[in-house]
Order: C-alpha cells, then sequence, then structure tokens
C-alpha cells in the first residue's frame, strides 16, 4: 500500500437543498475507505442567487457573455462550499487533507447540444480552503462527444462491485440515475431514469406555503392519493422511451414540467405529490425491465430519495423479490454517495486515470477528467 491520501468531495445537487460533503481516504490505487460526512443546507438567500442564475442561464447563448446574477451566484456558492470544507474537517478532526472534488452546481444540461454547465470558481476554492482543487468534471466528456453525464458510474464499479451478484446502484436526488454494476467495466450499464426528487421538492413546497423544502419521510405522499388516469399521462413522457446514453435534469423535469400540473391539482397538492412519488417508483422499474439484460439481484438505493419512506415503499413494491436497502447496507451514508464519488474522480484526476465510461456518456473514449487549481 502506498502513501495514504486524504480527500474531500463535494456536492451540490439539483434540488438546490444545500452541500454533502464527504471524507475519503485512499492510497490511488487499491485502497479506498470511504469516511464520514455532512449536509450544509443552503440559506434562503443562496437559494434565491441559485434560482436566479438558473432563470439566467436559460437564455444564455454557449460563448455568450456570463450574467453577473450568474457571477454572483457563483462566488456565494463557492463560498458556501468553503464553509462546508471547514465544517467537515471540523467534525472529523482531519488534517492533511490533499485534495477537493469540487463538482459545483448544474445550471443548465443540453445534451443534445452537447452542452452542460456548472458554476463554481475552483481557484477561489483553493484559495479559501488552501487545498488543491480540482473541478469542471464534464467538459472533457462533452467535448469527446458525450453527454458530460453520468459520472458516477465508474465510482460504482470501483466500490460496488461484487464478483458474479449484478447490483443496481440507484440514486435519487434532483433526477433519479443507475449503474448496474457487474464483474467488468466493459458491461456496465447506466443512465438517468426518473425525474427523481427535483419535482417531489417542488409540490412540496408549494403544498406547504413554502414552509416544506422537501415531502419529509414522504409524509405528504402518504396521505395522497394516486391519481391512475395521470399516472398513465406522466408514463407517455418521451424521455422514458428514449434509449441509453442518456441523461437529463431541469430543463425537462424542472419548472415547465410542475408548473402545468400544480395549476390543474391547485386543491389536490398532496394527490399530486403521491401521483409524482409512484411515477418515479414506476419510472425506476420500468427502466430495469426496458434496459437491463437481465434483473439484478440487489438493489441499493441512495441520494435525498433513500429518506423518502413512501418512495421506499414503492420500490420494495415493484422490484420484489429483489431485496431494496439503502447505502447503508454497504457502509456508505446515502446522503453522502455522490460527494464520495466525486472524491474518487477527483483522486482518479491526480493520477492521470480516466473519469468517465465511454459507453455510458456516448463519449468517443475514455478521457481524464477535471481542472486542477493550485
Amino acid at each position: 500500500m502506498g502513501e495514504i491520501l486524504k480527500v474531500i468531495g463535494l456536492m451540490s445537487g439539483t434540488s438546490l437543498d444545500g452541500v454533502d460533503a464527504a471524507l475519503l481516504e485512499t492510497d490511488g490505487e487499491d485502497f479506498v475507505r470511504p469516511g464520514p460526512g455532512l449536509t450544509m443546507p443552503y440559506d434562503a438567500r443562496t437559494r434565491a442567487l441559485l434560482r436566479a442564475a438558473l432563470d439566467s442561464a436559460s437564455s444564455v447563448s454557449h460563448g455568450a457573455p456570463v450574467p453577473h446574477s450568474i457571477r454572483d451566484a457563483e462566488r456565494v456558492l463557492t463560498e458556501v462550499h468553503a464553509q462546508a470544507v471547514q465544517a467537515l474537517l471540523q467534525k472529523t478532526g482531519a488534517s492533511g487533507v490533499s485534495l477537493i472534488g469540487f463538482h459545483g452546481q448544474t445550471i443548465l444540461h443540453r445534451p443534445e447540444r452537447h452542452w452542460t454547465w456548472q458554476i463554481g470558481d475552483g481557484a477561489l476554492l483553493a484559495r479559501l480552503t488552501g487545498i488543491d482543487v480540482v473541478c469542471d468534471f464534464r467538459s472533457a466528456d462533452v467535448a469527446a462527444g458525450g453527454e458530460g453525464a453520468p459520472l458516477v458510474p465508474l465510482v460504482d464499479h470501483l466500490l460496488f462491485r461484487k464478483p458474479g451478484t449484478p447490483r443496481a446502484l440507484q440514486n435519487i436526488g434532483g433526477i433519479a440515475n443507475v449503474t448496474l454494476v457487474t464483474d467488468r467495466l466493459a458491461d456496465l450499464i447506466a443512465f438517468d431514469n426518473a425525474p427523481g426528487n427535483m419535482a417531489l421538492d417542488a409540490v412540496a413546497r408549494a403544498a406547504s406555503g413554502g414552509r416544506e423544502a422537501y415531502d419529509a419521510d414522504g409524509r405528504r405522499a402518504a396521505r395522497g392519493t394516486v391519481d391512475r388516469a395521470l399516472l398513465a399521462e406522466l408514463h407517455q413522457h418521451p424521455y422514458l422511451a428514449l434509449p441509453p446514453p442518456k441523461s437529463t435534469g431541469r430543463e425537462l423535469f424542472g419548472r415547465d414540467f410542475v408548473n402545468p400540473l400544480l395549476a390543474r391539482y391547485q386543491n389536490r397538492k398532496d394527490d399530486l405529490l403521491a401521483t409524482l412519488t409512484r411515477f418515479t417508483a414506476e419510472a425506476i422499474a420500468r427502466s430495469y425491465r426496458d434496459v437491463f439484460p437481465a434483473a439484478p439481484t440487489e438493489v441499493y438505493v441512495s441520494g435525498g430519495g433513500a429518506l423518502n419512506l413512501t418512495l421506499m415503499q414503492h420500490l420494495g413494491q415493484l422490484l420484489d423479490p429483489i431485496p431494496v436497502a439503502t447505502t447503508d447496507a454497504l457502509g456508505v451514508d446515502p446522503k453522502a454517495k455522490e460527494a464520495i464519488a466525486f472524491a474518487v474522480l477527483a483522486n482518479e484526476t491526480l493520477f492521470g486515470h480516466a473519469g468517465n465510461v465511454p459507453q455510458v456518456t456516448g463519449a468517443a473514449g475514455p478521457r481524464v477528467l477535471g481542472k486542477i487549481s493550485l
């Protein structure tokens, strides 16, 4: 075993709930030990700046000047990530951290145009923390003709494969994505497979008059009634029928998807939430049937959706008899998994190893990902 490096991974999801930070120890080769993590929620000002940046990004042409609203959001976002690093160091007592993997915040994802945009100032984060930073993970894959997403599948293969056991690593963040891990990287399948928490959070905010950022434990969905007609309608969404490689984001399942539904169900928001929760679970189960050559023997769920008891109950019913558990069963906090992934990817960049999986993203070949700020 070589020198043990300590790496921090940072992930800010499409739900705009906050920063997930996690510590990783690795020798850069065979030894990888995920450590503790934490979540630093965004305050109201940061959320407002990020939502303004999202609104601005939708009207920016590729290569056009960046609006001040986006530059302001990027600076504040980076400062909050620096605070998350300091909070994690204080929580763990860790010293000698060598590297930070900084995903940033996705504000635009247009895979059909081979354009994905994450904000976050790696140089500023390196200055604020005194630690080298790897950022801008997706650009190299996009430049090679890929979608720049999903990037976590390589990490799923490195950390979670079990010989002879096909495992589905199902993340449910703002968007849901899955990796089917088998013995060989060449056989790995991964793609975005459902809208995830993005739509659920928006309805929960509307149902609570803005008091609730998400449907805690799936309680609102549990007391609502699934509208079977709407459920059938949602399954007609064209994204679900696309074959991999594919990825999606706010452009398909954000405001333009949710607002018309809220207008139709303005007096039945809990029913809408119940229906969208069931739809997320059904879209996930459907994707397994439509895409995987054979059913996985185990399913492990991560992301905020792993904490939604109603959503997890639906998944358990739909995938039975396949056992469904959270990544806690693998020793990884469900909320920390994607942060851990970007710590691993940062380490791959440091050692000059490719971080993408071409058959997943559609890129022309393996690419070293990210830019290093010292």
